[in-house]
């Protein structure tokens, strides 16, 4: 007799929730876009985009917010996987923001265009009227993105207020908004670093060589190691060196840092990030080691 299994695995689950928000804001929304800067959040949630919508192609823009700080092996791969999917890419510019006098350059050792992104991106949602922007975060990052619904619901200031956030029964969500307003919304909120590797290792998913060990120049400040480029300010009590590192996360480079590490492959890093007890943003960003009242204001602001 043939024997079926009807068993669902977790990342089945979290995978077909993904798929139907995907599908909702699609139905639900006039001008959607998705934040794809080539890290491996936005990666996976590209390849949700595929899924939901195949064999038609994706009917939302790509959009990076990019602060001319990214490293390169990042930008090279985030500009080829949107050719390779024929995407349209949207990418807003801190430099023209700097130049047109909406923000203005940090100074100093710790300078970093970081907090910038926001008038930056709020331009871009404005510019391009998106209604609804799909974003990589996820609530085991930090305490302030758990408080965050799928649908995060952001005034025409684009500001988040987290007494004015919506209810979600179920797999209801409440899209009804205003001209000006948005909704942010985050397909992968359920999800896990552990579980984001696992999906990369089950679906064959391509990423940038900087998640996985290599060599690298680096200097250490606040126990952290800070990439050795012309941007990243060093000072003279900061020796460079050489190191195994990889990145668990990518950004700005002036505030992400690598973490030692000799995983050379998926199944490896899978294994390290099993036993560790730090979570990637904790061990790598620098700006997000601030106090979880300073980094809810940040969202209050219209942070990402």
């Amino acid at each position: 007799m043939l024997q079926r299994d009807y068993t669902t695995s977790q990342l089945d689950v979290l995978e077909a929730e993904a798929i139907h928000i995907m599908r909702e804001v699609a139905a639900e929304f006039e001008r959607p876009c998705l934040l794809f800067s080539g890290g491996k959040d936005s990666i996976v949630m590209l390849r949700i985009a595929e899924k939901a919508f195949w064999p038609a192609p994706i009917p939302f823009p790509l959009m990076h917010v990019d602060t001319g700080h990214n490293f390169p092996e990042v930008i090279e791969f985030r500009d080829r996987r949107a050719d390779e999917l024929s995407a349209r890419l949207v990418v807003a510019s801190v430099q023209d923001s700097i130049d047109s006098g909406r923000v203005s350059e940090e100074t100093g050792r710790r300078a970093s265009r970081n907090r910038l992104q926001t008038t930056t991106l709020l331009d871009a949602i404005e510019e391009h009227e998106f209604d609804a922007v799909f974003g990589g975060a996820r609530r085991d990052e930090e305490k302030a993105r758990a408080k965050e619904r799928v649908f995060s619901f952001r005034d025409d200031f684009g500001q988040w207020d987290p007494k004015n956030q919506r209810p979600e029964l179920w797999n209801l969500y409440n899209s009804k908004i205003r001209k000006g307003e948005h909704i942010r919304v985050f397909p992968l909120s359920n999800w896990t670093e552990l579980d984001i590797w696992d999906y990369i290792r089950r679906e064959g998913i391509e990423i940038p060589s900087i998640y996985f060990s290599h060599t690298r120049t680096v200097f250490e400040r606040d126990g952290m190691l800070l990439p050795d480029a012309e941007v990243v300010r060093r000072g003279e009590d900061e020796p460079l060196f050489e190191a195994v590192v990889r990145y668990r996360t990518v950004g700005d480079m002036t505030c992400t840092g690598a973490v030692a590490s000799t995983a050379a492959t998926v199944e490896e890093i899978i294994e390290e990030i099993a036993v560790t007890r730090l979570t990637e943003r904790g061990a790598t960003r620098a700006d997000d080691r601030a106090s979880e009242a300073a980094m809810e204001d940040r969202k209050k602001e219209g942070y990402f």
